[in-house]
């Protein structure tokens, strides 16, 4: 069951899915331990007793839609994580970073005097369907017990192998380059960072991720979401006695 305002909050030691607009610069775990501390702290349950965990990891620097599911319910986690997403926000061409986003300086500019809306366009287009992509090495895959990203932060060189995934619809427009504006709809574990850069290798110039919303999760939408502090605010003044 959804929890919002009408909910008792008792579902969500039985089985509660709770829908949040991540805050940015939030990891999806600081969101999950926010609001285990805080749930089970209102339901008198010991915290490392409370079950609840997100449904698809989002990364510090995006925001959107993240869910979370609690008691009972963390067993739709993986079907959830399953489903299609769409994300909107915006790739910055003529420029590279080794993470593919704001996490890294940029690495290498490029001119794109020469490139058009149209072009972009076309470009978007190419990418439809199934393709093959190879994940940020600044990301959390484990290789030879470490993150990628740990080792990419000293440095090192990881080789990652490449996965397939489904864009189902990929929608640009370039009326303000070098920002373009982007909506996707794609598979589970595809990676927009990567999708950015590809994007601008296609142009034959570079691009990266300036900033991402994720707007839904199968069925689910941000439009239905919680902002973190109206949720925190909403179980610090709930009383445990009101009927369901």
């Amino acid at each position: 069951m959804i929890f919002n305002k009408d909910s008792h909050i008792k579902i969500l030691a039985e089985a509660g899915i709770i829908l949040l607009n991540k805050p940015l610069e939030w990891t999806s775990f600081d969101a999950v331990n926010k609001l285990k501390y805080r749930i089970s702290k209102k339901l008198g349950l010991k915290t490392r007793k409370f079950k609840i965990g997100h449904a698809g990891t989002l990364d510090p620097l995006a925001s959107g839609l993240l869910i979370l599911c609690t008691g009972k319910a963390t067993k739709q986690i993986q079907e959830i994580q399953d489903a299609e997403k769409t994300y909107t926000g915006t790739f910055y061409l003529g420029a590279t970073t080794p993470s593919y986003d704001l996490e890294t300086e940029i690495k290498e500019n490029f001119s794109i005097d020469h490139i058009t809306e149209e072009d972009c366009t076309q470009a978007a287009q190419s990418f439809l369907g199934e393709i093959d992509q190879v994940p940020p090495i600044y990301s959390a895959i484990w290789v030879d017990g470490k993150r990628s990203y740990e080792l990419a932060r000293q440095g090192l060189d990881v080789a990652l192998k490449s996965r397939k995934v489904s864009i189902k619809a990929f929608e640009v427009n370039a009326t303000k380059l070098p920002l373009i504006s982007f909506k996707v709809r794609c598979s589970k574990g595809t990676y927009i960072r990567t999708l950015a850069n590809d994007f601008g290798k296609s142009l034959h110039n570079g691009a990266y991720l300036n900033s991402l919303i994720r707007t839904e999760i199968g069925e689910y939408k941000l439009e239905d979401a919680w902002n973190m502090e109206e949720l925190i605010a909403h179980l610090d003044n709930y009383s445990l006695d009101e009927s369901i």
